[in-house]
Protein backbone atom coordinates (compact mmCIF):
# COMPACT_ATOMS: atom_id res chain seq x y z
CA UNK A 1 0.00 0.00 0.00
CA UNK A 2 0.82 3.23 -0.47
CA UNK A 3 -0.41 5.52 1.55
CA UNK A 4 1.50 7.97 3.98
CA UNK A 5 -1.14 7.61 6.74
CA UNK A 6 -1.87 3.24 6.36
CA UNK A 7 1.83 1.16 8.05
CA UNK A 8 1.14 -1.81 6.96
CA UNK A 9 3.40 -4.15 8.92
CA UNK A 10 4.46 -8.12 7.56
CA UNK A 11 5.92 -10.64 9.57
CA UNK A 12 6.25 -14.73 9.00
CA UNK A 13 4.68 -16.78 11.34
CA UNK A 14 6.19 -20.48 10.05
CA UNK A 15 6.24 -19.35 6.16
CA UNK A 16 3.14 -18.06 6.79
CA UNK A 17 2.48 -14.09 6.11
CA UNK A 18 0.66 -11.86 8.76
CA UNK A 19 -0.05 -8.53 8.93
CA UNK A 20 -0.46 -5.55 11.30
CA UNK A 21 -2.11 -1.91 9.97
CA UNK A 22 -2.16 1.45 11.78
CA UNK A 23 -4.39 3.58 10.58
CA UNK A 24 -4.50 7.17 11.12
CA UNK A 25 -7.87 8.71 9.00
CA UNK A 26 -7.93 12.53 9.00
CA UNK A 27 -11.38 14.29 9.42
CA UNK A 28 -11.94 14.20 5.74
CA UNK A 29 -11.20 10.22 5.83
CA UNK A 30 -8.13 10.03 2.85
CA UNK A 31 -6.95 7.23 4.44
CA UNK A 32 -10.60 5.13 4.69
CA UNK A 33 -11.46 6.10 1.24
CA UNK A 34 -8.15 5.10 0.12
CA UNK A 35 -8.81 1.80 1.38
CA UNK A 36 -12.40 1.76 -0.14
CA UNK A 37 -10.73 2.52 -3.75
CA UNK A 38 -7.76 -0.22 -3.66
CA UNK A 39 -10.42 -2.48 -1.92
CA UNK A 40 -7.51 -3.89 -0.02
CA UNK A 41 -8.13 -7.74 -0.18
CA UNK A 42 -4.77 -8.92 2.56
CA UNK A 43 -5.59 -12.08 3.77
CA UNK A 44 -3.84 -13.09 7.58
CA UNK A 45 -4.57 -9.60 8.90
CA UNK A 46 -4.36 -10.17 13.04
CA UNK A 47 -4.47 -6.15 14.10
CA UNK A 48 -6.34 -3.37 12.36
CA UNK A 49 -5.71 -0.10 15.37
CA UNK A 50 -5.35 3.66 15.54
CA UNK A 51 -7.45 6.64 15.12
CA UNK A 52 -10.32 6.50 12.21
CA UNK A 53 -12.02 10.32 13.27
CA UNK A 54 -15.54 8.74 13.03
CA UNK A 55 -18.02 9.56 15.53
CA UNK A 56 -20.56 7.02 15.75
CA UNK A 57 -22.88 5.67 18.29
CA UNK A 58 -21.61 2.16 17.72
CA UNK A 59 -19.07 2.23 19.97
CA UNK A 60 -19.89 5.55 21.58
CA UNK A 61 -22.99 5.81 23.45
CA UNK A 62 -22.81 9.27 24.50
CA UNK A 63 -23.04 9.93 20.60
CA UNK A 64 -26.61 10.25 18.72
CA UNK A 65 -25.65 9.76 15.14
CA UNK A 66 -24.24 6.88 13.04
CA UNK A 67 -21.71 7.63 9.97
CA UNK A 68 -21.36 6.54 6.52
CA UNK A 69 -17.96 6.52 6.62
CA UNK A 70 -18.31 4.10 9.93
CA UNK A 71 -20.35 1.64 7.62
CA UNK A 72 -17.35 1.71 4.99
CA UNK A 73 -14.53 1.18 7.88
CA UNK A 74 -16.83 -2.15 8.90
CA UNK A 75 -17.53 -3.06 5.57
CA UNK A 76 -12.96 -3.02 4.90
CA UNK A 77 -12.37 -4.82 8.19
CA UNK A 78 -14.78 -7.31 7.92
CA UNK A 79 -13.05 -8.21 4.52
CA UNK A 80 -10.19 -8.69 6.76
CA UNK A 81 -12.39 -11.25 8.69
CA UNK A 82 -12.02 -8.36 11.77
CA UNK A 83 -14.26 -7.24 14.31
CA UNK A 84 -14.35 -4.33 16.74
CA UNK A 85 -13.00 -5.15 19.77
CA UNK A 86 -14.27 -3.46 22.75
CA UNK A 87 -12.44 -2.40 25.51
CA UNK A 88 -12.99 -3.56 29.28
CA UNK A 89 -14.26 -0.45 30.19
CA UNK A 90 -14.96 1.68 27.51
CA UNK A 91 -13.50 5.36 27.87
CA UNK A 92 -13.29 8.29 25.79
CA UNK A 93 -10.12 8.78 23.05
CA UNK A 94 -9.83 11.72 22.55
CA UNK A 95 -10.44 14.60 24.48
CA UNK A 96 -11.93 18.03 23.83
CA UNK A 97 -9.81 21.24 24.39
CA UNK A 98 -12.74 22.75 25.46
CA UNK A 99 -16.27 22.33 27.70
CA UNK A 100 -18.18 23.63 24.41
CA UNK A 101 -16.97 20.14 22.92
CA UNK A 102 -17.98 16.63 24.63
CA UNK A 103 -14.94 13.61 24.92
CA UNK A 104 -15.46 11.13 22.45
CA UNK A 105 -13.99 7.22 20.94
CA UNK A 106 -12.44 7.77 17.70
CA UNK A 107 -9.55 5.27 18.38
CA UNK A 108 -10.68 2.23 17.59
CA UNK A 109 -9.22 -1.99 18.03
CA UNK A 110 -10.49 -4.86 15.45
CA UNK A 111 -9.24 -8.14 16.28
CA UNK A 112 -10.12 -11.66 14.94
CA UNK A 113 -12.89 -12.40 17.03
CA UNK A 114 -11.35 -15.69 17.82
CA UNK A 115 -8.24 -14.36 20.15
CA UNK A 116 -7.93 -14.12 23.23
CA UNK A 117 -7.41 -10.34 23.08
CA UNK A 118 -11.22 -9.64 21.39
CA UNK A 119 -13.17 -7.85 24.06
CA UNK A 120 -10.16 -7.88 26.81
CA UNK A 121 -8.05 -5.15 26.45
CA UNK A 122 -7.90 -1.92 28.52
CA UNK A 123 -7.24 1.94 27.84
CA UNK A 124 -5.24 3.89 30.03
CA UNK A 125 -6.63 7.34 29.70
CA UNK A 126 -3.94 8.80 31.86
CA UNK A 127 -1.34 8.27 29.55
Amino acid sequence: MNHKDINLILFFNNSIICFISNIYSDKQQFALKYLKIIEANLNNVLIVIENFNIRDNDWDPSYPHHSIYSDILMEIVNSFNLSLSTPIIQVSTQYADNSNNSNSVIDLMFLQANSSEFNNHSILPDL
